[in-house]
């Protein structure tokens, strides 16, 4: 068994953070990951993160994050934590049948996207149905795209997305984007965006191609419209990956881990940090905060447990 002071399981701003704190601080720490950089790397642009007014690609952040880490120390590994257990002050996590201990977990596991659940999802899975348009987008040039959902992401990840498409359409169940107003507000003037609000999409339809349109549900007057298309992008909220750890510590009903502002978790030396864990706003600068939060909340463990 390999023995640390610190274990961070799951990369990504929150991850990366803690792993330079505790770094800093000559911890001997390890940090497991499954999707280097999380869902920040997949995004296209980040303008809202401090420091770079003329906003930074999600990738190149990421690494600039991993990097750091890097610099400081950090030992990091790719894989995936199978299962947790807690034997007094010590923390055992297992690794492809390997196990790790340490006195200290900082859990930064993100959350992955939820499906809609409608007919031809899973069918048309990687054939014209995405949820990551950074990682899609370039394969449907010169083509409609639909774009399911009015939050940030959905919005932003549209005007991506206006790049490649010749139409972009903005499929959203509500009257109105919930999306950031300046980010409307770019949307609004773009040509390629139609909003089709009010709206749900029942079912996306195709052949041994892939996807050739999606049916959509005006969700006040019941009008059904067929809308053509050969990539379907869905941003309809996440899922904490947060699976194992049920019955090791407190989740809320939805999964994600309850904690406080000191980033502690019902298990004294466990942390969460980032878009696993419930709070008001998931955005990169909130992760970063976390990060740091629980590093020096995990130092101050590490001393009085000497």
């Amino acid at each position: 068994m390999e023995n640390h002071d610190v274990i961070i399981i799951g990369g990504g701003p929150a991850g990366y953070t803690a792993g330079i704190y505790s770094g800093r601080a000559r911890r001997d720490v390890i940090l497991f990951e499954g999707m280097p950089g999380g869902q920040a790397a997949t995004t296209d642009l980040i303008d809202n993160y401090p420091g770079f007014p003329e906003g930074v690609s999600g990738g190149d952040l990421m690494d600039k994050f991993k990097q750091q880490a890097y610099k400081f120390g950090l030992n990091i590994v790719d894989g995936l934590v199978d299962t947790i257990r807690v034997e007094g002050e010590k923390k055992i996590v297992t690794v492809l049948g390997k196990e790790y201990s340490a006195k200290v977990i900082i859990i930064a596991t993100g959350a992955d996207a939820n499906k809609l659940g409608v007919s031809g999802e899973d069918e048309f899975r990687g054939r014209g149905v995405s949820y990551c348009a950074t990682c899609d987008g370039a394969f449907f040039r010169d083509v409609p795209i639909v774009v399911v959902g009015g939050g940030d992401s959905a919005v932003k990840e549209a005007l991506y997305l206006t790049n490649f498409g010749s139409k972009v359409y903005i499929v959203h169940r509500r009257d109105q984007l919930r999306a950031e107003k300046v980010t409307q507000e770019i949307a609004f003037k773009n040509e390629k965006i139609e909003l089709v609000l009010d709206s749900v999409v029942e079912e996306i339809v195709g052949n041994k191609l892939g996807v050739t349109h999606v049916v959509s549900k005006n969700v006040k007057t019941g009008e059904k419209k067929q809308i053509d298309t050969e990539g379907v992008f869905i941003y309809v909220g996440t899922t904490p990956n947060t699976g194992f750890l049920k019955g090791i510590i407190d989740l809320d009903e939805t999964g994600y881990i309850m904690a406080n502002e000191k980033m502690e978790t019902s298990v004294p030396g466990i942390y969460a940090v980032g878009d696993c864990r419930g709070k008001i706003l998931y955005q990169v600068s909130t992760a970063v905060g976390d990060g740091a939060t629980a590093a020096f909340a995990s130092e101050e463990y590490l001393e009085g447990i000497k």
